[in-house]
C-alpha cells in the first residue's frame, strides 16, 4: 500500500525541551510493508516514509503501535496518526481523499495485527526522485498521441488544456480533477456535455472554443457552477439557445458566444451583474432582450448578427381583456415579491415566473402583455462597443414590453415628442 502527499513527523516530546516542530510538510511516499527485525528475527509490518532528502526512507512499526488516527479533514486529503514508539504524529496533507481513506484503513488493521491477505502490503524499498517531486499544477496536451491511455491525471491539477484530441465526449478522470480551477478543451469535437462538470467546485474557467456543441444544459446552470464560475467560452459550436436557467451562472465576468446559430440570448442576460465582457459576433439574433439594457460592460461585440430595424408601430399585441385570474396572482406574487418554490407552486408555474417580462411602469407581466422593439445605442450598457455593422452603426433593437394599453400609449407618445424636436 502506497501513498504519495506531504507529510510533517511531529516528535511529541520537542515540546518539552522548549523545541518547536518547524511546521512544513514534504512532499513523500508512504509505504506500509513486511520488513524483517534483525533484533528479533521477525517479520513485522512497517511504515515506511520516504522523502527527497531521505529516499531510504524512516521506519515506523505499526503493530500495536497506533495510539490515535485523526481524521476529521480526510475530505480534504489531511490526516494525522499518532504512534505511541517513538512519540510521534505523524501529519498527512494535500493527498487525494480516496487514497487517503484507503492508506488509513490497511494502517489500522496493520495495527490490529491483520495477517490475512485482505491487507494490501508493499515492497519497502528506496524511492526514485520523481516519485518525490512536488505535485503537478498545469498539465497541456495538444496531440492525440500525448493523450494518457492508461494512466491518470494527477488529481493535483489545477490547470489542464487538452486541444486537438479529436475528443468526442468529456474524459470522466477529468472530472475526479477536484482541485480543477481551468479546463480547456478547445478545438475537440465535443457533442454534449456531461452535467458531472457541475460537480467541479473549484472550476473559475472553461473553455469549449471550436467543438460541436448544440446543447448547454439546464442541470450546468444550478450546479456549483454558479458559484466558481468566472470565464466561459462557448464560441465556435452549434448552438442555437440557451436555457433560461443560464443566468444563475452569477459569478460571469467574460462570456464568449461568437460564430454559434444563436437566435436569442438569454432572457435574463441583464442578472449577470458581474458580467464585464460579452462577445456574441457572427450569430443569428435579430433583436436583443429587454433586460439587456441592465448590464454594464466593459467591452461588447454583437458585429455581424442579423439585426432587424425597429419600428415602434409594428408590435404584437397578446392582452387579455379582463386578464385572468392567474395573471393577476402572478404578477402579484413578483410585484409584491413573494416568495415562491418547486414547495410552493407547481414547476411550470415557476417557470413562467422566471421569465416573467417587466414593463416600463416597472410591473411585472407574464402571458398578457405587447411587445415591440426599439433602438438602443449599446454605448448605455458598454464603455467599448465594436461596431455592430460595416456601416460603423452601435446601435440594435432590443425588446421592450408593456402591461396595458395605457403604458403602450405613453411610450408611442414620448417616442412622438422626440421626433418632432
Amino acid at each position: 500500500m502506497k501513498l504519495q502527499c506531504d507529510v510533517e513527523v511531529v516528535n511529541r516530546m520537542l515540546p518539552t525541551y522548549g523545541m518547536k516542530s518547524r511546521g512544513k510538510g514534504a512532499r513523500a511516499v508512504l509505504s506500509i510493508g513486511r520488513h524483517l527485525d534483525k533484533a528479533t528475527q521477525r517479520t513485522n509490518i512497517y511504515l515506511l516514509i520516504c522523502t527527497a532528502k531521505d529516499k531510504s526512507g524512516s521506519k515506523y512499526k505499526l503493530k500495536e503501535n497506533i495510539e490515535k488516527f485523526f481524521t476529521w479533514f480526510v475530505e480534504e486529503g489531511k490526516a494525522t496518526v499518532r504512534l505511541k514508539e517513538p512519540a510521534v504524529d505523524v501529519c498527512l496533507s494535500k493527498a487525494d481523499a480516496n487514497s487517503l481513506k484507503n492508506f488509513l484503513s490497511a494502517a489500522r488493521l496493520a495495527h490490529r495485527g491483520s495477517e490475512n491477505d485482505t491487507l494490501p502490503l508493499s515492497t519497502l524499498t528506496p524511492v526514485r526522485a520523481r516519485d518525490v517531486e512536488k505535485p503537478k499544477k498545469k498539465l497541456t496536451i495538444v496531440s492525440k498521441k500525448d493523450y494518457p491511455l492508461t494512466s491518470n491525471f494527477p488529481y493535483s491539477l489545477e490547470q489542464l488544456q487538452v486541444s486537438y484530441c479529436k475528443l468526442s465526449r468529456v474524459d470522466m478522470r477529468m472530472l475526479s480533477l477536484k482541485c480543477l480551477r481551468r479546463l480547456d478543451l478547445s478545438n475537440n469535437h465535443i457533442k454534449k456535455l456531461p452535467t458531472t462538470i457541475g460537480d467541479l467546485g473549484c472550476l473559475a474557467e472553461l473553455v469549449l472554443h471550436n467543438n460541436h456543441l448544440e446543447v448547454f444544459s439546464e442541470a450546468l446552470c444550478l450546479s456549483s457552477l454558479q458559484r466558481s464560475l468566472q470565464v466561459l467560452d462557448l464560441s465556435n459550436n452549434r448552438l442555437q439557445v440557451l436555457p433560461a436557467q443560464f443566468c444563475q451562472l452569477r459569478e460571469l465576468v467574460n462570456l464568449k458566444l461568437d460564430n454559434n446559430c444563436l437566435l436569442r440570448l438569454p432572457f435574463h442576460i441583464g442578472r449577470l451583474s458581474k458580467l464585464c465582457y460579452l462577445s456574441a459576433a457572427h450569430n443569428k439574433l435579430p433583436f436583443l432582450p429587454g433586460n439587456f439594457r441592465k448590464l454594464s460592460l466593459e467591452n461588447l461585440d454583437l458585429f455581424g448578427n442579423a439585426f432587424t430595424q425597429p419600428n415602434p408601430l409594428d408590435h404584437t399585441i397578446q392582452l387579455t381583456f379582463p386578464l385572468t385570474l392567474q395573471e393577476m396572482a402572478s404578477r402579484a406574487v413578483l410585484d409584491l415579491r413573494i416568495p415562491y418554490g418547486p414547495r410552493v407552486l407547481p414547476a411550470h408555474l415557476c417557470l413562467e415566473l422566471e421569465l416573467a417580462k417587466t414593463c416600463d411602469c416597472g410591473q411585472a407581466c407574464l402571458g398578457s402583455y405587447i411587445q415591440t422593439t426599439v433602438n438602443m445605442n449599446l454605448h448605455s450598457v458598454s464603455h467599448t462597443v465594436v461596431l455592430v455593422d460595416d456601416m460603423g452603426g452601435t446601435e440594435a433593437p432590443v425588446q421592450r414590453h408593456f402591461c396595458s394599453l395605457t403604458c403602450y400609449s405613453e411610450f408611442l407618445d414620448s417616442c412622438l415628442q422626440r421626433s418632432l424636436r
